[in-house]
């Protein structure tokens, strides 16, 4: 903690005032980044309104990474740090280090946990949104600007992992309110039923995956369900559910063939 600044008490009690469900924990991290008492009254003043902790520090840790995440790029979940996990563990497995393909990457968060856990692997990432691509680049990930996996080369990975935009259109007014206010509709949004890119995401991964190759993808409620015949049509087995510790869905992983 930095000399001068304000106690720790105060800043606890005015990030749970504002609603913040972490607040001794987002003041730590606050008052340990801040340079001063005036930067950290300007943090807390935009956390008070909402604004993703990972935008005002800017970074995040994941997987025990130190990431940076710019304004505007959707925030990873530690949720997602299972997936993360579970894909390195596959990539792993090849003896000539593999080829790993992060679509959707953002941050760049899973595929800076690839590259970290399985060095001698081949990983890009490929996002459609140019701020994102920058992020991950900057995050040491070697990202590419693009749509899903057609800037990518067919039949040549053995691990695709994907967190996807999957809350159903009609469901976002169910989240945060300061999610709906700040984070980036484009990675929320999955559409009516939440897996509109999902289902393209499963097809452009039939198509980048060699036999036997690994797709992992984040998903919720039943849509595990719901997706199963898109994975049956382009050839996809061995289909397995991630839950988390409350038996939640939390994505699924699947095998090629």
């Amino acid at each position: 903690m930095k000399g001068g600044h304000r106690s720790r008490s105060a800043v606890i009690s005015r990030l749970a005032a504002a609603g913040c469900v972490a607040a001794e924990e987002e003041a730590d991290e606050l008052v340990a980044a801040a340079a001063d008492d005036d930067v950290l009254e300007l943090w807390i003043r935009q956390r008070e309104q909402g604004e993703p902790l990972a935008w005002i520090t800017g970074s995040l840790q994941f997987c025990g990474h130190s990431l940076r995440i710019d304004p505007g790029v959707y925030v990873p979940r530690l949720q997602s740090e299972d997936l993360a996990r579970r894909a390195a563990s596959l990539l792993a497995e090849h003896g000539d280090g593999g080829r790993a393909a992060d679509l959707c990457t953002g941050a760049g968060a899973i595929a800076a946990h690839l590259m970290a856990e399985a060095p001698v692997a081949a990983v890009a990432g490929v996002d459609i949104e140019l701020r994102a691509v920058a992020c991950a680049r900057r995050n040491g990930v070697p990202a590419i600007l693009g749509n899903l996996g057609d800037c990518l080369r067919p039949k040549a990975f053995d691990v695709v992992t994907a967190v996807a935009p999957y809350v159903p259109t009609g469901e976002l007014g169910l989240l945060p309110a300061d999610v709906q206010r700040y984070e980036p509709r484009l990675a929320l949004d999955g559409g009516d039923d939440g897996l509109d890119l999902v289902r393209r995401i499963v097809v452009s991964a039939a198509s980048l995956l060699r036999p036997g190759g690994w797709l992992l993808i984040e998903l919720g409620g039943e849509q595990d369900r719901a997706v199963g015949p898109a994975l049956a049509a382009v050839g996809f087995t061995s289909i397995t559910t991630r839950a988390d510790e409350d038996g939640d869905l939390r994505g699924l992983v699947a095998r090629l063939g």
